[in-house]
C-alpha cells in the first residue's frame, strides 16, 4: 500500500462528499496527464481497511485543460442546463475511456485472473439537484480493439465504483485548480530547463583587438600640446548630459 503521507505531498485539491471523494494529484504531469484518484470509505470499518473502492484516472493534459476552461468561461454550465431542460438527459458533459491494455499489465506484473485488459472510465454528468454533478469514475474488465482503445466489458457492473456529488462551484475549483497547479508546473520546468541549457554552453573567449588607424588618417591628425589637450578633456567632462535632446528615436 502506498504510503499515505507521500500521497498527500502530491494532492493539489481534494473534494469529499457523502463517504467519498475525489483529489487530484501533480504526480503525471511529467507525463502529460492529469491524475484524479477516487475513492469510496466505509468509517465502520477499521483503520487502515476502510477503503471500498478506489478508482485511478489518467486524462490527457490537452483534454482537461480544455475541461477546464469550459467550466471557467461557463460553457459547460450552460449545456448543463440544455440537458435539464431535455427531460433531465443524463448524456454526459465529459467522458473519457482509458485503462491499462493486458500486455501492459502483464509487464508490470499486475496480470488480472481473467487475463483481460482493465477498463476505467470517468464521466461528469448532470445531478438531481439543480446546479449540482456528479462526478462518476468506473473500473474492471475490458478488451483491447484494433485502434488500442479498451472497451468496457463490465456493463453495469463494474468491479470498482466511485460517484462523487459535487455543487457547480466545487467543479470549477477542482479543475481551474489542477490547471493552476499545471500551468504554474509547466513554467517552473521551462525555466529548469532553460537553466539547464544555459550551463551547459561552453562561453567563447576572443581576443580583444585594438582598432587600427589608418596611416593617412594618423599622418593628417593635427598634433595636440598638454595644455589643449586638459581643456579638451574638461570639455569632454562637461559636455552636456542632453546632447542628444534633439534627435529623434523610433
Amino acid at each position: 500500500m502506498d504510503n499515505y503521507d507521500d500521497r498527500n505531498k502530491t494532492q493539489i485539491i481534494r473534494v469529499d462528499a457523502k463517504a467519498c471523494f475525489v483529489e487530484s494529484r501533480n504526480d503525471s504531469f511529467e507525463i502529460g496527464k492529469a491524475h484524479l484518484e477516487f475513492a469510496t470509505y466505509d468509517t465502520k470499518k477499521p483503520a487502515g481497511q476502510r477503503q471500498t473502492n478506489h478508482v485511478h484516472i489518467y486524462i490527457d493534459i490537452p483534454e482537461f485543460l480544455c475541461l477546464a476552461h469550459e467550466a471557467m468561461s461557463g460553457m459547460l454550465h450552460a449545456r448543463a442546463r440544455q440537458l435539464r431542460a431535455n427531460n433531465d438527459d443524463r448524456t454526459p458533459l465529459y467522458e473519457c475511456l482509458g485503462g491499462t491494455s493486458a500486455d501492459k499489465l502483464k509487464q508490470y506484473g499486475r496480470s488480472r485472473p481473467d487475463g483481460k485488459s482493465l477498463s476505467r472510465i470517468v464521466k461528469l454528468t448532470i445531478a438531481k439537484k439543480e446546479d449540482f454533478y456528479l462526478f462518476v469514475a468506473n473500473s474492471g474488465p475490458g478488451e483491447t480493439n484494433a485502434t488500442g482503445l479498451i472497451v468496457p466489458k463490465f456493463g453495469s457492473s463494474p468491479e470498482n465504483h466511485v460517484m462523487v456529488n459535487m455543487s457547480w462551484r466545487a467543479v470549477n475549483e477542482f479543475l481551474v485548480t489542477t490547471m493552476t497547479h499545471y500551468q504554474a508546473w509547466l513554467a517552473a520546468k521551462y525555466m529548469s530547463d532553460g537553466v539547464q541549457n544555459t550551463q551547459n554552453v561552453k562561453p567563447q573567449t576572443t581576443r580583444q583587438e585594438q582598432p587600427r588607424q589608418h596611416p593617412a588618417a594618423s599622418a593628417a591628425a593635427p598634433q595636440v600640446s598638454q595644455s589643449q589637450s586638459g581643456v579638451m578633456q574638461a570639455g569632454i567632462a562637461a559636455a552636456p548630459a542632453n546632447q542628444y535632446a534633439n534627435e529623434q528615436f523610433f
